[in-house]
């Protein structure tokens, strides 16, 4: 340790918290420690004590890193500590003693009385303690909220940029409360705690005005919530910045512009397929073409499109839905997903009757669709005459543009070779800067893999060819792979190998 330690100002800590995997909010709240910068292998820290020689050593193997350390008034961490890595432990004793007395001790289901939850729910600190969660999400780019019950604690976690990271640990006594304050805000029933629930909050934060869709679900100690944050503005539309190259652009674009026949988009749940189909549906909506989708849940409204959300409860599915869709006199057809014989049936029945129809299936890759729906029962005869493309997609990380610099560590560099790229070949990386919070990524993007079905591909379906005959034929015809698109990002500095190596292995 520096014998002379500098002491820092409010202003010289970082205006964007530095969040670590390897440190907790709790350990940084109990001991007073706030992370400054980590680079080179070496962490800054600001501690109230910086004689502390048991914090600086658990930190040393935590982080498995060097220790650079500043020190700083109590008084400046706790309140920084209070505001970006959630409440200090005494804002959290302050909130037991405004609720005024009542007790919050975690009772046994048959015990919990729903008036007493209503009145706890309705105090003041936990409407306060419930929207600066909130808040603090919406300002830090989350796309959802968790919050997860175990023995002894709640568990706040946010998704950034489609990875989880832990926020705050709150004292399970608090927990009935907020928990019905969010049940209350989403007009679920905060008497039932033994099944799941869907509901939506409604907010206008600042100008915006987003949406919140609420899922709720019974687990071993309390429900587990999940608030997916949905901004009515925050869609990216325009297919011309998801992340197509430019040629597979323009083959995609001449696809949706096909009076007739089924367009697919592939890939596991949270891969952007959804937002990738309404790209196409902005790109091709017009007066003179009535639009309808069939979704559940409609995650964001389009104008100028007919949306129907699904209530299963009711027995509006995708199947009964479809087949009244159909009489609407429609143009273009979306599905939210083919998830069975039945839907995919009404699917091919419209694509045969003049209409052009997008959905979504899981597969891994683009070939892989077409046995899928062969496997799912539809005629080989059907499929070669209505599927016009299949178009595969994952999600990757986008380097920091504020921090982009050359990687020149040597890890990874034996994939190089799986990707065709050479090894001398430059690596980007993200530093880590106030603008992406210290994680090195702002942003996701698509890497796609585009399948156009030609004449050859449709004789290989009508000999009921395996996937593997159909890559082959479509990769002679031209098709990039999910891979090469990736290995194109890499070589462009948008990506790192990791990302792409993360989500293209099953493919």
């Amino acid at each position: 340790m520096n014998k002379e330690i500098r002491y820092l100002k409010a202003e010289d800590l970082p205006k964007v918290p530095l969040v670590l995997n390897e440190i907790s909010s709790r350990f940084i709240r109990e001991n007073m420690v706030v992370p400054l910068d980590f680079r080179n292998n070496i962490l800054k820290l600001a501690m109230a004590n910086p004689e502390d020689k048991a914090t600086l050593d658990a930190i040393k193997v935590a982080a498995a890193a060097d220790v650079e350390v500043y020190a700083a008034e109590p008084g400046i961490l706790e309140d920084y500590i209070s505001k970006f890595y959630g409440l200090a432990p005494q804002n959290i004793n302050k909130i037991i003693e405004d609720i005024g007395g009542r007790d919050f001790e975690f009772l046994r289901e048959d015990e919990e009385d729903v008036g007493h939850l209503k009145d706890l729910a309705s105090e003041a600190p936990i409407i306060k303690l419930v929207n600066m969660l909130m808040t603090r999400a919406i300002e830090g780019r989350a796309s959802d909220i968790h919050i997860e019950p175990f023995e002894d604690e709640l568990k706040v976690r946010y998704r950034i940029d489609g990875v989880l990271y832990d926020i705050e640990s709150i004292p399970k006594r608090l927990q009935a409360a907020i928990i019905s304050r969010i049940k209350i805000m989403a007009k679920l029933n905060i008497a039932e705690r033994r099944l799941p629930q869907d509901g939506r909050i409604k907010l206008l934060v600042g100008d915006k005005e987003l949406d919140m869709r609420v899922s709720t679900i019974p687990v071993l100690y309390g429900e587990s919530v999940v608030m997916r944050i949905l901004s009515k503005e925050g869609i990216v539309v325009d297919l011309d910045v998801l992340g197509f190259s430019p040629q597979m652009l323009s083959v995609f674009n001449q696809l949706i512009k096909k009076p007739n026949g089924i367009i697919l988009v592939t890939g596991p749940t949270g891969s952007g397929k959804t937002t990738t189909l309404y790209g196409a549906l902005d790109k091709i909506n017009s007066p003179d073409k009535k639009i309808i989708t069939v979704e559940d849940p409609v995650e964001y409204q389009l104008k100028g499109v007919n949306q129907i959300q699904m209530k299963a409860q009711i027995g509006l599915n995708f199947a009964t839905t479809l087949r009244h869709v159909v009489r609407q006199d429609p143009d273009i057809i979306m599905i939210g997903e083919v998830r069975d014989l039945e839907t995919a049936e009404i699917a091919i029945q419209s694509a045969l009757t003049g209409h052009l129809v997008f959905s979504t299936l899981h597969t891994n890759d683009a070939p892989s669709a077409i046995t899928r729906l062969i496997d799912m029962g539809i005629e080989n005869f059907l499929l070669s005459s209505t599927v016009r493309g299949i178009l595969a997609q994952r999600l990757v990380r986008i380097i920091c543009p504020a921090c982009r610099e050359i990687d020149r560590s040597e890890a990874d560099r034996e994939e190089l070779a799986v990707f065709g790229i050479g090894s001398d070949a430059p690596l980007y990386k993200g530093r880590g800067c106030e603008k992406c919070s210290h994680t090195g990524f702002y942003g996701r993007s698509g890497i796609f893999e585009l399948l156009v079905v030609t004449d050859e591909i449709r004789r290989l379906i009508l000999k009921n060819a395996d996937s593997t005959q159909i890559r082959e034929a479509a990769r002679k015809g031209g098709m990039k792979t999910l891979s090469e698109d990736g290995a194109d990002k890499i070589k462009g500095g948008i990506t790192t190998l990791s990302e792409v190596l993360k989500v293209t292995q099953e493919a």
